[in-house]
């Protein structure tokens, strides 16, 4: 089984990073820290240390000066599950999910998972099965239904579930088998561009723009990364458009936030004038959506030589699932991650991994793909497409291996998370109480030098460079 080192040094070299630059990065903690037979405390550390090192890297660049980064498990872990410990004027989190969410038998002796915490997602489950969304009333329909024949009606109504698969089975299917095809982040060059001097600034990232076109969880940790580091990070969402408010505000800390209808001409428009500023573009739609507003990957680097377009996805570029909507949790069970946990547990039925580790850990390898994508074009020029996928994510998370016992261990409470973790903060909500950053940089601190904000608090335009 690798370590941790060796696990981040695969990372790290397979995007282009210098190996030596690994001596720089310092791992503490030993697995496991939270009940899981997957070793998702390493995956939290080591993707937070990728792109912890990509900042050090950036700043070695800019100012010639060298620095460390130190990457504690247990802070790493704590990060990953940033969204539970959040605090707003001492306040915990309300219920996470919406009350017809989660996981239910079919008629097959199959089970699937809704994800209805967005209302039109409820509204196509609730129209499939031509009842009210109600669990009693769900479970009642769903044992009229074939677990695979459900996933494949929600999904071409509008909807995002999956059925429990074993990993063998995950494995068999088409879509499994172009993931294997793929790296776990692919970097291309997609246009031709002349080289872009580096901003002035004292933060590895300063003066470096980003425009946020995400949601939930995997694309705003990314952002929120990247503000960490001190780049100019404006979240755009849109006013009609669903969002959960404690991600909101949890992914939030250090960004800008704007609405703009990108259904309209007039917003389109306001978005192209960002993007000639833009230095990275990190968007989570699917692919189609986007480009048929015109902000394809290749268009947008027209628009903007030299840009970083940032592409998340559900189930990966490739394959005939590319297109499909999903979440973290529907990927854990389609994908096996549940069913493996669930028999780990000696129970029949699924079980979740004990955080959104695909969700988090994509996040953090969307901000170090950005980061190595943008060292190369400050090197040698060009447009770069980075494309990551929670299925990816979770393919390699798989392949680290299990745990023996892993599921036995005490889980980290929310008061030790509080009394080690944990820093007050100013926000547009309350005073927050937050997860701090976990990769610790010797000369150049992760910071969040701007508070987390209601969606839609600034003018669409970027702050003045310094």
């Amino acid at each position: 089984m690798q370590s941790p080192a060796d696990i981040l040094r695969d990372i790290w070299t397979s995007a282009g990073g210098d190996a030596a630059a690994l001596d720089r990065v310092h791992l503490t903690g030993d697995e496991p820290q939270i009940p899981s037979s997957f070793r998702v405390a390493v995956a939290g550390q080591a993707t937070i240390a990728a792109a912890g090192l990509a900042a050090v890297e950036i700043w070695r660049l800019r100012s010639g000066e060298a620095q460390n980064v130190t990457v504690d498990m247990r802070h790493a872990v704590a990060e990953c599950r940033s969204e539970r410990y959040l605090r707003l004027d001492d306040k915990p989190p309300p219920p996470a999910w919406d009350a017809i969410a989660g996981v239910y038998r079919t008629g097959d002796g199959r089970f699937v998972r809704c994800h209805t915490n967005f209302p039109h997602h409820r509204e196509a489950v609730c129209k499939v099965l031509a009842c009210e969304p109600e669990r009693e009333k769900v479970q009642a329909v769903l044992m009229q239904w074939k677990g695979e024949d459900f996933e494949t009606a929600a999904y071409a109504a509008g909807g995002v579930v999956a059925l429990m698969r074993s990993h063998d089975e995950w494995s068999a299917l088409p879509q499994a088998r172009a993931l294997a095809e793929l790296p776990l982040i692919s970097i291309e060059k997609i246009g031709e561009a002349p080289p872009r001097p580096w901003p002035k600034g004292d933060r590895p990232l300063a003066g470096l723009r980003v425009l946020d076109l995400s949601r939930v969880i995997a694309g705003p940790v990314a952002g929120r990364t990247l503000a960490a580091h001190g780049a100019d990070v404006l979240l755009v969402s849109g006013p009609e458009l669903p969002a959960i408010p404690w991600l909101t505000i949890d992914t939030g800390r250090g960004k800008l936030t704007t609405f703009i209808e990108l259904k309209s001409a007039a917003g389109r428009a306001q978005l192209r004038e960002l993007l000639k500023d833009a230095d990275i573009f990190s968007q989570g739609y699917r692919p189609r959506s986007l480009a048929a507003l015109g902000f394809a990957p290749e268009e947008v680097a027209t628009i903007s030589p030299g840009i970083v377009y940032v592409t998340l996805s559900a189930y990966g570029h490739a394959g005939p699932w590319a297109e499909r909507r999903g979440f973290d949790s529907l990927v854990q069970t389609t994908t096996g991650f549940n069913q493996a946990e669930g028999e780990a547990a000696g129970i029949h039925g699924p079980k979740e991994l004990p955080a959104q580790m695909l969700d988090h850990a994509t996040g953090y390898l969307m901000a170090f793909g950005a980061m190595m994508a943008k060292t190369r074009q400050a090197r040698e020029g060009g447009s770069w497409h980075v494309r990551v996928s929670l299925a990816q994510t979770g393919r390699w998370l798989w392949n680290l291996g299990r745990l023996d016992g892993g599921l036995n261990t005490p889980d980290l409470t929310g008061e030790a998370v509080h009394t080690a973790f944990i820093e007050p903060m100013p926000s547009g909500f309350g005073t927050l109480k937050a997860v701090q950053h976990s990769a610790l940089l010797s000369k150049t601190p992760a910071q969040w030098s701007r508070p987390a904000m209601p969606l839609g608090s600034h003018s669409a335009q970027w702050p003045a460079r310094n």
